[in-house]
């Protein structure tokens, strides 16, 4: 930082009556800082025979003020009291102002400050060099560079008995915050004076950048404390040793322990099988990720994810670790969100207004509401999987996931590990690092189980064991997880007869079968086969920005059709209907032939088709039996026999060969 210091010359006199008369200076007779100084005050119209400061706050306004720059008078008051404690009756006084060169405080002796208040140098003035003339406060706001201004060298004649040194205070972004001044009687000039104020000057500037930093840590620690403590994983903190520095509340929660349970104690206290891990990650700066722990607490073990990552100090030397635990069924939550695992069907989706759909969504909704296992009945097509989704968002787990199983999609022996998961080595072909099942992903939500009726008999007795206990155990593992799941079941069999004819578990039966919900085929739903018709029109015609309309012959047609393939065939008729449609009304040509009468519904194109190959097994067995007749009669001469009907021997062989009695 420049210093501008004044050095008394005789001459200095002479040089402002010289400028006052004139308005001239001659180069070199005072330094340029003051010359400039002086050159503005006589163009603002400052008068030098004046030299009172004419602006002074009334006392609240200089409250306000000194409320507004509250922290620089703090820091700087200590250093004031140590300046004036050494300037003690020497005629000195100690002066900080603020960046616009009003008076926030001052220290001196009686005498001196009486002199100060007759040119109104006191709390609430304005001392810049374009109100009261050149001085040290107002040039060195002017230059931001401490300088020193004795006698003449000011502005005013009424000044010309002070010296005064000022030395600008910066923030850290070096702009001007404040000004420090020591001013007294002129004969008392000396350079050290000037030395004393820019080093305390900068003594409070170093003060005010700790203060902020300090200021920007705490309010660092308390977003990391607020972070910390409002994070949805548990967070632990260790030393370098291993020792447990502190917890969150998550943590606390999942051990259902206080955190002095645990700070101060080895890690291996709280995370049994990973402490190893959290061991090596000590000693050789190794982090890991997402192991799977059963982290103990007093009402039992929680299923958890946890990693670790050590921390460093300056020197790159390990000073401790963090670890997060995250729990398993908020970890699969957040997955099951983004992987689709999650409804989108509600009761209102359901149209229909026939007594037996109305039946089925009232008991529907009232077992909405429980957690018991719930059995939907009804032919392929009917919407099984629709009533599944709005009974999983309208009960308390909606906010879980829900995950769907086709029990008769998944091969034989993959059913177990699809639904219970596996452990890493379990069977040639595992995944490593395991798996989990079906039951594990629908933690806290709902698994919907369609096709039930076509699960193997041996995992039939697994599901079971599963749904009595509320745990399960992975294929090739030990670990006990619990298995927090409502489970809805779904088939187009009599499971009755199924138990009957031995190919479904009784004891299994009556689990599932807790709230039976039969959803009637669409053939006995009335006009509800017309709502629905048009219902898909609508959604439909949205979807391709158009408004479809059916003639009235479609609405006969779609009444006296039985509909094989329930809700399901329905929608298809609907989006060949309006994907055929040049216009934007359905005509019956539009429907399947099978629904307007130009062709053969499925279930008769199937009779007709079994008829024929019936007839013709019919045929080749008559053929069969009158051929090898005739071939006894000719004694197993095929010439004869060719002879006896009039065509060639090839022949022969090739009807022999075709009804399988070449032999």
């Amino acid at each position: 930082m420049e210093v501008i210091r004044s050095t008394s010359k005789p001459d200095r006199a002479s040089a402002w009556k010289t400028f006052v008369n004139s308005g001239e200076i001659a180069a070199g007779a005072i330094p340029p800082p003051i010359a400039a100084s002086w050159r503005k005050c006589a163009l603002t119209g400052v008068d030098p025979a004046d030299g009172k400061g004419r602006i002074v706050l009334e006392h609240a306004d200089l409250r306000r003020l000194v409320d507004k720059n509250r922290t620089i008078v703090s820091l700087a008051k200590p250093f004031m009291q140590n300046l004036y404690q050494f300037f003690r009756a020497s005629g000195f006084i100690i002066v900080l102002t603020d960046a616009a060169g009003y008076i926030l405080e001052s220290f001196g002796d009686s005498e001196p400050l009486a002199s100060a208040r007759a040119i109104n140098f006191l709390p609430g003035a304005d001392w810049q060099d374009v109100s009261v003339g050149t001085n040290a406060i107002g040039t060195a706001l002017a230059t931001g560079a401490p300088i020193q201004v004795s006698g003449s060298e000011h502005f005013c004649l009424s000044h010309h008995t002070w010296t005064c040194s000022a030395a600008p205070i910066t923030g850290r972004d070096g702009k001007i915050i404040a000004v420090l001044d020591v001013s007294g009687p002129a004969r008392a000039c000396n350079a050290h004076t000037l030395a004393m104020v820019v080093a305390a000057a900068e003594a409070i500037a170093m003060q005010l950048a700790i203060r902020e930093k300090n200021r920007e840590l705490a309010t660092a620690n308390r977003r990391l404390t607020s972070i910390f403590n409002t994070m949805s994983e548990g967070v632990i903190l260790i030393d370098r040793h291993g020792v447990v520095d502190e917890i969150n509340a998550v943590v606390g929660r999942l051990t259902d322990r206080p955190s002095e349970e645990i700070v101060g104690r080895p890690i291996e206290k709280l995370l049994g099988g990973s402490a190893p891990l959290t061991r090596r990650m000590l000693t050789e700066k190794q982090p890991y990720a997402d192991i799977e722990l059963m982290l103990p607490g007093r009402n039992g073990a929680s299923h958890c994810l946890v990693s670790g990552d050590p921390v460093t100090d300056g020197q790159g030397e390990i000073s401790g670790g963090v670890i997060v635990v995250r729990p398993i069924k908020q970890v699969r939550s957040l997955v099951n969100r983004f992987s689709g695992y999650f409804t989108t069907f509600r009761f209102s989706d359901i149209t229909g207004a026939s007594p037996a759909i109305l039946e089925a969504v009232r008991i529907a909704r009232l077992a909405a509401a429980g957690a018991a296992n719930i059995l939907l009945q009804g032919e392929s097509g009917t919407g099984k999987e629709l009533f599944a989704q709005a009974i999983h968002h309208h009960g308390p787990r909606c906010a879980g996931p829900f995950i769907v199983v086709n029990c008769g999609a998944i091969p034989r022996e993959l059913i177990g590990s699809e639904l219970f998961g596996y452990e890493e080595g379990a069977f040639t072909g595992a995944s490593r690092g395991g798996r989990p099942g079906k039951f594990e992903l629908a933690g806290g939500g709902t698994i919907f189980l369609d096709e039930i009726g076509d699960m193997p008999l041996e995992q039939q007795a697994a599901l079971l064991r599963v749904l009595q206990e509320k745990k399960l155990v992975r294929i090739g593992g030990s670990r006990v997880i619990p298995a927090d799941v409502r489970v809805i079941c779904a088939t187009n069999k009599n499971l009755a007869h199924e138990v009957v004819k031995g190919t479904f578990r009784q004891d299994l039966y009556y689990r599932l079968n807790v709230i039976a919900i039969t959803i009637p085929p669409l053939r006995e739903r009335g006009d509800d086969i017309l709502l629905l018709f048009d219902d898909f029109l609508a959604r439909l015609g949205r979807e391709r920005g158009r408004a479809f309309a059916a003639a009235p012959a479609v609405y006969d047609a779609l009444r006296r059709y039985r509909w094989p393939g329930n809700v399901r065939e329905l929608h298809n008729a609907a989006e060949r209907a309006v994907s055929l449609a040049e216009g934007d009304t359905v005509h019956l040509w539009h429907l399947p032939p099978e629904i307007h009468g130009g062709g053969l519904a499925f279930p008769e194109v199937v009779r007709i088709v079994t008829l024929r190959d019936q007839t013709r097994r019919q045929l080749a067995q008559r053929d069969r039996q009158q051929l090898a007749a005739l071939l006894g009669e000719c004694g197993g001469n095929i010439s004869q026999l060719a002879k006896r009907l009039g065509v060639a021997r090839s022949t022969i062989y090739r009807r022999l060969r075709h009804l399988g009695l070449d032999s």
